[in-house]
């Protein structure tokens, strides 16, 4: 009978294993999403924030003079 509930404990100590990797793994595929859709909005805005900085350091420095 002892033998039996180590055996049970033994099975839900490695479903519950499984499920903390399955978890950790899902964050992993989370963030690697977030990094590329980060990478894409810098890649297709890029320019156009490069273009308004330096309108606004033009207006600025236009000013000054």
């Amino acid at each position: 009978m002892l033998e039996l509930t180590f055996i049970k404990a033994r099975a839900l100590s490695r479903h519950f294993a499984s499920e903390r990797g399955q978890a950790m793994v899902e964050y992993g595929l989370i963030m690697c999403l977030v990094v590329v859709v980060v990478l894409v909005t810098l890649i297709v805005l890029g320019n156009q924030v490069r273009n308004t900085y330096c309108n606004i350091l033009g207006q600025v420095v236009g000013t000054g003079s």
